[in-house]
């Protein structure tokens, strides 16, 4: 490696457990997880250069669950085929063994580092419950001679150096953030290949076998077919020719972003950057080359990008309650509960919610759009969330509900981003107190009228109704497709 190349900025990792033998000479592992990248990927550039440094090879670890908070087919199918490019990618280009284990982390990489003697366990940030769950139990069971360094690769400026606290809103961390951007937005350096190669080679991955028991398991919810998988897709949605954001689509979005009838409108990156196919600092940074064509819609696309996600991050990092009620602030616990007997116009269980089965049109479209379509506008995430809110038996109800459905059907569910969407809508997490009014209480209302006065509500009811129908279409043609295949078997 050569010497120009600098280490890691100490704030982008923390140091979960310090090994007692400062001298073990054992290889480094990555234990990828949340950043599922090669391309500019502070954790692997922290691993390959801490290898380097002490003359060790290193590898990367990935751990498949069988069940994750819910994903199904969609979610599984989107990441094994972008983590079968990457594995293909690694082989050929940088000589890093891949790994793959399945079950629990806590058990499956723990073993893995006496297997191969590991002197240094470096792996993702994530400020879920569960992963930092696994990562104390990880750093309870790994002998006294393994270091494990976390390194935030996810967010632009780490949440830990963003804000040392719970932050109440946007306008308490955007100046924390900006003032650290500087520091932070930095081109990456480039990623060397290790000095030492690994004693033994990694095992095959049956990828084609893991993809179809993933769709076998979680057909319900099936694969998307206008996301492709992997760091090129994700590349090319950012910076195609053809249909790039950054290229193509960003003039329009400061006027379209808000208008659910203009998809287009969006940057389209959601569901790369959940899973870490882009680095949200990649995309940061060409959106400041090209911000002299549309500084308005770069400075727009730049706060959700940093300061909205990162302040999400902040939520669930710093609020252990970051999903159920308890999280909320006192005065909207306070106001939610006063008002949780209030009658409600319409109550709807579960299922009927989840089969879009009420007597709003409007919602109904929403919930058929993430249910076909695996994203649901952003515009209308606020009001489909209200709504649930409105027609349960209480906040407690609703939050779950929304929750549940997020998870299970939007291909970015299961992450921060949701969960505050969802804690702000219904909970007024980042918001603030408005007119007491019965149900919400002093919590933020939506209704259908004000939709209305926003956008072209009856086109938007058409556009999901054909969208859907064009699903639909695909996914019966897909099954008499595999039956037939089936029957020549």
């Amino acid at each position: 490696m050569s010497s120009s190349i600098p280490p890691v900025q100490p704030g982008r990792f923390r140091v979960l457990k310090q090994a007692s033998d400062q001298k073990a000479t054992g290889p480094v592992v990555y234990w990828m997880f949340r950043d599922q990248r090669l391309r500019d990927n502070w954790a692997l550039i922290h691993a390959v250069i801490q290898a380097n440094q002490r003359d060790v090879p290193v590898a990367i670890a990935f751990n498949l669950f069988n069940q994750f908070k819910g994903a199904k087919a969609r979610h599984f199918g989107f990441m094994l085929r972008g983590l079968r490019e990457l594995h293909f990618r690694l082989r050929e280009n940088l000589k890093i063994p891949f790994f793959l284990f399945q079950g629990e982390a806590v058990d499956t990489i723990p073993n893995f580092l006496e297997e191969c003697g590991a002197s240094l366990l470096v792996t993702d940030f994530s400020p879920l419950r569960e992963v930092q769950h696994w990562k104390d139990e990880i750093c309870k069971r790994v002998n006294e001679s393994v270091s494990v360094h976390e390194v935030d690769a996810h967010n632009i400026v780490p949440v830990w150096v963003a804000s040392d606290k719970l932050e109440y809103g946007a306008r308490t961390l955007r100046g924390k953030i900006n003032k650290k951007l500087p520091e932070y937005l930095i081109e990456f350096p480039e990623l060397m290949s290790p000095k030492r190669k690994w004693a033994s080679s990694s095992k095959d991955v049956d990828w084609e076998n893991l993809i179809a028991d993933a769709q076998r398991r979680g057909a319900e919810v099936p694969e998307l077919e206008w996301c492709d998988p992997g760091e090129e897709a994700a590349l090319e949605v950012l910076m195609g020719k053809k249909n790039g954001f950054l290229t193509t689509r960003l003039k329009n979005y400061n006027s379209d972003r808000n208008n659910p009838l203009k998809p287009k409108g969006l940057s389209g990156l959601s569901p790369y950057l959940h899973f870490g196919k882009i680095s949200a600092q990649r995309c940061a940074l060409e959106a400041r080359r090209v911000r002299k064509l549309c500084p308005e819609a770069v400075d727009a696309f730049l706060e959700e990008l940093i300061v909205r996600r990162e302040l999400a991050d902040n939520f669930c990092f710093y609020q252990p309650h970051y999903d159920s009620l308890q999280g909320a602030w006192q005065w909207a616990r306070k106001t939610l509960m006063d008002h949780a007997s209030d009658k409600r116009e319409h109550l709807y269980t579960r299922e009927q919610l989840e089969k879009a089965q009420t007597a709003d049109p409007l919602w109904n479209a929403a919930q058929l759009e993430m249910v076909h379509f695996g994203k649901m506008h952003g515009f209308m995430r606020m009001y489909w969330a209200k709504k649930i809110l409105e027609w349960t038996i209480g906040p407690e109800e609703a939050l779950a509900i929304s929750i549940y459905l997020n998870d299970k059907y939007e291909i970015d569910g299961r992450d921060p981003n949701g969960y505050v969407g969802c804690m702000w809508s219904i909970c007024g997490v980042h918001d603030q107190g408005w007119r007491e009014r019965p149900v919400f209480g002093k919590v933020r209302y939506m209704n259908y009228a004000g939709c209305k006065r926003k956008f072209d509500v009856d086109g938007y009811i058409a556009y999901v109704k054909r969208i859907t129908g064009e699903c639909k279409k695909r996914k019966v043609e897909a099954c008499l497709e595999n039956n037939a295949k089936q029957l020549k078997s």
